[in-house]
């Protein structure tokens, strides 16, 4: 499974999340994935799986998991949201 996720789709997930999810205690949440910005809107967050991904400055990502197997959950969560987006 490819491990790596561009900013496009990551940027592109997270506004999806938004504007599709439903009201979650951290923010909004899609197909098994919340997505949440900090307070300047400068970092977005995706979490789920066991995984926290942080974006931010210079469309850099960091995923913070224990288990690979949640890493590779995570990822295919966010490929899922990116075909449904596409197929919209």
């Amino acid at each position: 499974m490819k491990n790596e996720l561009d900013s496009k789709t990551i940027l592109s997930v997270y506004e999806y999340i938004q504007k599709h999810g439903d009201v979650a205690e951290e923010g909004k949440l899609y197909g098994g994935i919340t997505a949440f910005s900090d307070i300047d809107g400068y970092t977005v967050y995706l979490k789920g799986s066991g995984v926290l991904m942080r974006f931010g400055f210079h469309n850099t990502y960091h995923l913070d998991y224990e288990h690979d197997k949640h890493k590779d959950d995570f990822i295919r969560k966010i490929e899922q949201i990116k075909k449904q987006l596409n197929d919209d």
